[in-house]
């Protein structure tokens, strides 16, 4: 019952998912519209940029849209963001990618958004700009193969198999690599409502999806020379495939 949604759950997540959108488009314009230093360290309204005060700045934006950020956000960079949960800490630095997810509840409804999506201020490097093209392609593969009556392992399948054929690799638990090559190091997704994390995982092991799930699908790729890139939507199951109930670009650049 949890797992298969309403008509009433859904427009519940659509709204928190919306309003988890503005906050996105915010974090990163700031990000995107600071100043870089002579060091190459970000400064908005003459102070130093950091991942601390940037999430600071996102709690702030939905405590004023009643919405709960008690999980906080993640706001990491090169090389916090090699371990894709660090929640980020330091400077932001110029021509660097820095990771943004953010995972709030509406405290109308109790449901929660999910949204990830990645910004560089200044000009990203054609290494990153190879590594954001592979997200996304495998974001949208991972997407479509979300279907009811597949299985959670099928859709993760389908988004490595795209990082992979791009020349990347997964890397999980204590699997030796290279920290300087970016690596999936998790899972494509799971299901989300009145928790942020609900089953099933799209990952190894998913079982059966069914009609009316909600489910996030993020594949990223994570490094702690070059930096990450993540990219995630909440996605529902509908009668004949998915709707991504973001709508949030995905660009690697998000000046005004």
């Amino acid at each position: 019952e949890r797992r298969i949604k309403s008509s009433t759950e859904i427009e519940h997540l659509r709204h928190a998912q919306k309003i988890t959108g503005e906050a996105m488009t915010f974090a990163c314009r700031t990000i995107a519209n600071a100043t870089a230093d002579g060091n190459g360290v970000l400064h908005h309204d003459g102070a130093i940029l950091t991942s601390e005060r940037v999430r600071s700045m996102i709690t702030m934006f939905f405590s004023e849209r009643n919405f709960s950020n008690s999980h906080g956000s993640i706001v990491a960079t090169a090389p916090h963001v090699a371990d894709c949960h660090h929640y980020g800490t330091g400077p932001l630095m110029a021509n660097l990618p820095v990771v943004v997810d953010i995972f709030p509840m509406d405290n109308a409804t109790r449901y929660y958004g999910d949204m990830t999506r990645t910004v560089v201020c200044g000009e990203p490097s054609n290494e990153v700009k190879k590594i954001h093209a592979a997200v996304c392609e495998a974001k949208h593969a991972g997407c479509v193969a979300l279907r009811a009556g597949t299985t959670g392992e099928a859709v993760h399948l389908a988004t490595i198999a795209v990082l992979e054929k791009h020349g990347f690799t997964m890397a999980r638990g204590d699997v030796p690599h290279d920290p300087a090559v970016p690596t999936m190091p998790c899972g494509t997704g799971h299901g989300i409502g009145l928790e942020v994390h609900e089953p099933i995982l799209l990952d190894y092991g998913g079982g059966e999806i069914f009609e009316h799930e909600v489910f996030t699908v993020e594949p990223g790729l994570y490094s702690s020379v070059l930096g990450g890139v993540g990219i995630e939507d909440m996605v529902l199951v509908t009668e004949t495939g998915h709707e991504i109930l973001s709508s949030v670009q995905e660009g690697l650049t998000w000046n005004d």
